[in-house]
């Protein structure tokens, strides 16, 4: 008992623990939202309200319009991010995405007439204030961090993410099932609920520190060596001698937006891996299985309850899963867990389609009705870990490594446009794919991850256990050669992972590391 009170007391204290347990509730936005979707799509009384049928186009439109707002919020907060300071634009970013979620609430209470536009419009809004949290928490997360440990904070948030999707899920499957798809309340009491999230996060934001690095990019030097100090104790004052010998290196390089899609510029081949890091991500499909979960069980032959019932197991079993994206992260390397994830993700998605091939045409198989399904779901619930594993935090993740502090913000913000727009031509696509597909969008799925996994393998550096300044060399190095391919630049060597020396104070691969020794670096110690 005193082993877990020892961990309890410095956690209370310790001002990293702070600040990743306000990142993962933040982010836990984006994943309440998934899951909120995911039954109130099947409402009968949201769709009258609405006046649209369950099979029309429009019910994509709402859910994928949400993306758009997150594109543009992640434009405005950006740029209000580096103006105002990291903590301003993110209880700004809280603000908005709490109107929004009221504005839904109230779509069609009490009248018919323009509910479908003020559900849009509450939709873009709260898009607004979710697309400036998943651009601007990255990059205060990661500013605050260690350069050892910045995929594992940003995975645990992630993990956050997946808790409030199953918290979201699991609500409304309850208030379904307790009131009944007629029930207006079934699906206001789950919109409603996520107000929790940012009105807390607003009342806790101001014991949070601001970023150093904003601070000194600002000229604000003594509150810089007081973030520090208050983050790291005794190691404030060497850490802020390094940021301030970057800053001066820095200073000047004003980069917009523009420049960093121009091929001239040296911002534009790091954001052209944020770019295709983000469209990898999403021709994964984990968009579409999050949001469209239910109707997925039921291409597998299942039931409607049960398919609702099985969609809160495989977000159960995905949460769960998710701890080892954050003990894996930081010990394998980015680049692994991304390219092995591709390749389960890629089989499972053929297997599926098998499964759901033969499920459709069982009665005239001899084998057992249950047998697909059942094959299918294990399979789903594989490739769901999979993804969670490899692919869901990743990609918010690198795009927070790999620029100079003038481009941070701004880089973070066109992953988050991307990630928007790839999600919002996903899930419109996907009641659609659904309709005319039926289980062929797996096989779909099947091919668009292996593209996936191979452009990644060509082209993504690993850019765990180095700083930030160590991993721009990366895209120096590329241009001096003339080469994007990693295993072209500098030898190789950003295509492994590097790790502490235990036998030294410096660095090596990562494979002359036993992998016990690495996992229990993960794990919390006590002073």
């Amino acid at each position: 008992m005193s082993f877990i009170a020892n961990h309890v007391r410095a956690a209370y204290h310790d001002k990293q623990t702070h600040i990743v347990l306000f990142s993962s509730t933040a982010i836990a936005l984006y994943g309440y939202d998934q899951g909120m979707m995911s039954l109130i799509n099947t409402n009968y009384h949201y769709l009258r309200t609405m006046g649209i049928a369950e099979s029309s186009p429009v019910v994509g439109i709402i859910v994928a319009v949400y993306y758009l707002g997150c594109a543009v919020g992640a434009v405005v907060f950006s740029k209000l991010a580096d103006a105002l300071g990291r903590k301003k634009a993110i209880f700004l970013c809280l603000a908005t995405a709490s109107l929004g979620n009221f504005i839904m609430f109230v779509s069609g209470f009490g009248y018919s007439r323009g509910a479908l536009a003020v559900m849009l419009t509450g939709r873009v809004v709260m898009g607004l204030g979710v697309g400036g949290i998943d651009s601007v928490i990255p990059t205060y997360s990661s500013e605050l961090s260690k350069d050892e440990a910045r995929g594992k904070a940003l995975a645990q948030e992630f993990q956050s993410n997946i808790f409030g999707l199953l918290m979201a899920f699991a609500i409304n499957l309850v208030a379904t099932i307790v009131l009944g798809k007629w029930n207006q309340w079934a699906w206001r009491t789950p919109i409603i609920i996520m107000q929790v999230y940012p009105l807390l996060l607003m009342a806790f934001i101001g014991e949070l520190p601001e970023s150093p690095r904003w601070f000194i990019h600002h000229g604000r030097q003594t509150d810089a060596q007081a973030a520090l100090n208050d983050i790291f104790g005794n190691e404030g004052d060497a850490r802020l001698d390094e940021l301030l010998d970057v800053h001066e290196k820095e200073k000047g390089q004003n980069v917009g937006y523009f420049d960093m899609l121009k091929p001239s510029h040296p911002q534009f081949h790091p954001t052209v891996v944020v770019i295709m890091g983000q469209i990898n991500q999403a021709l994964t499909g984990y968009g579409a299985v999050s949001v469209y979960g239910p109707q997925i069980f039921r291409l597998l032959g299942f039931p409607v309850r049960t398919s609702e019932y099985l969609t809160l197991g495989n977000y159960t079993s995905y949460f769960l899963l998710m701890t080892l994206a954050w003990l894996l992260i930081d010990v394998l390397g980015r680049r692994k867990l991304l390219i092995q994830g591709s390749a389960i993700l890629s089989t499972s998605f053929l297997l599926l389609t098998i499964c759901a091939a033969l499920s459709l045409h069982s009665p005239s198989l001899p084998i057992p009705q249950i047998l697909p399904g059942t094959l299918g779901t294990l399979t789903l619930f594989i490739a769901t870990g999979a993804f969670g594993i490899g692919w869901l935090a990743t990609v918010w993740l690198i795009p927070t490594e790999i620029y100079p502090t003038t481009a941070r913000a701004q880089g973070t913000a066109i992953s988050v446009i991307i990630w928007g727009l790839a999600n919002f031509s996903i899930t419109f696509l996907t009641p659609v794919m659904f309709n005319n597909l039926s289980y062929f969008i797996f096989l779909v799925f099947a091919a668009t991850n292996a593209v996936a996994g191979l452009w990644t393998w060509l082209y993504l550096p690993e850019t765990g256990g180095r700083s930030f300044e160590e991993n721009q060399e990366f895209f120096k190095e590329a241009e001096r050669e003339g080469a994007w391919r990693v295993g072209r630049v500098a030898g190789g060597e950003y295509g492994v992972m590097k790790y502490p020396d235990p036998e030294s104070d410096g660095v090596v691969d990562a494979e002359r590391v036993p992998l016990l020794r690495r996992l229990e670096d993960q794990l919390p110690s006590v002073e």
